[in-house]
């Protein structure tokens, strides 16, 4: 029988275990610095050649673009299209711009996108480490590779996204910014902060018996959402969902109705509920409730919560003081993992 053992949270010998994991999270905001720091010459080189004009429109290639899809899409001044497979469209020329998220450099589909991208005089931007299978085909008379050193997927988008900025074809992603608001996560989210004031761990807490629902309402907390899942399925080997708020209703719906009373060890008892998990990274000047700025967000988390009011579901929401889209996404894709770490951490067999 697994069951979850809270007092692992603060024991030093169980977090020594977990240490490495929980380094390498805390280490987030200076990964971000040290990828951009070590690509800003080949940045402003390359913003420079592509300030002359802009492109008809942008493609975001291989696997990864679709991290570039969440950002990009809702600003991008001119055409956008995320194409994860390993080709590009058919009306790609030499009038567009081809932007290539290769963490590892290794994928084979990546660099028979970039090279494809070449052999049609596009313009190509990639950003991977230089000596990889993906830099070796980015060479060519219209490219210009992003040097990375890292694998993570975040600090690359990073580079690329403040590549992009510079070039006013995206939001603003300032790196120090990233990097500022990772570091606040994982110093609120440290293993030696206790639980009682440790965000992270007590979303753990929250999350031992249940199963998670998360929501996020804008496209990058959605897709915050779904990563922060996907780190709960990895560390539990439990169900851990996430979606939009018409795929999610039902579950909540379907929940037995909760009452005080109930019996946790009676039969049917050990079921897992569910529990809702917000991710607010909009706040509203007036409520400090997520999603201020968009009324069909606000209307959606609405339906959830009162969903989640009439069944008895557990509500617990994530939240960010963090100031640029970029931020805020970062913010809570990380402090969801650390909780997902920590629920890896409580989780032992009797």
């Amino acid at each position: 029988m697994v069951w979850f053992d809270e007092s692992r949270l603060d024991d030093a010998t169980a977090l020594g275990a977990a240490d490495l994991r929980l380094r390498t999270l805390a280490e987030s905001g200076a990964r971000v610095r040290r990828e951009a720091g070590g690509a800003a010459e080949a940045t402003a080189l390359g913003v420079a050649a592509g300030l002359d004009a802009r492109p008809r429109a942008v493609i975001a290639a291989g696997p990864d673009s679709r991290l570039l899809r969440a950002v990009l899409e809702p600003s991008c001044p001119v055409p956008f299209v995320a194409w994860p497979g390993p080709a590009l469209p058919g009306w790609a020329g030499s009038l567009d711009l081809v932007v290539v998220l290769a963490p590892n450099g290794s994928d084979s589909g990546t660099a028979s996108a970039v090279a494809e991208a070449n052999r049609r005089g596009c313009q190509v931007v990639v950003a991977c480490p230089p000596n990889s299978m993906v830099g070796e085909h980015a060479a060519g008379r219209y490219s210009s590779i992003l040097p990375t050193v890292t694998d993570d997927q975040l600090a690359t988008a990073v580079v690329m996204l403040s590549y992009l900025d510079q070039l006013g074809l995206g939001p603003e992603a300032d790196p120090d910014r990233v990097a500022d608001a990772l570091d606040d996560v994982a110093e609120a989210c440290s293993p030696h902060r206790d639980l009682s004031i440790n965000p992270a761990k007590m979303l753990a807490i929250a999350l031992a018996d249940a199963t998670p629902i998360v929501w996020g309402g804008s496209v990058l907390a959605a897709r915050a959402a779904r990563r922060i899942a996907e780190s709960i399925r990895r560390t539990s080997g439990r169900t851990a969902l996430a979606g939009d708020a018409e795929h999610l209703l039902p579950v909540i719906e379907a929940a037995k109705a909760h009452s005080v009373f109930d019996d946790p060890f009676a039969e049917g008892g050990g079921d897992l509920r569910p529990v809702l998990v917000l991710l607010a990274d909009e706040p509203d000047a007036d409520t400090g409730r997520d999603g201020g700025g968009d009324p069909v967000v606000r209307e959606h988390r609405d339906r959830l919560l009162a969903a989640a009011a009439e069944r008895g579901v557990r509500v617990e929401t994530v939240s960010t003081d963090a100031t640029t889209d970029v931020a805020r996404y970062a913010s809570l894709l990380l402090t969801g993992t650390y909780a997902a770490e920590y629920l890896r951490l409580g989780l032992v067999d009797d």
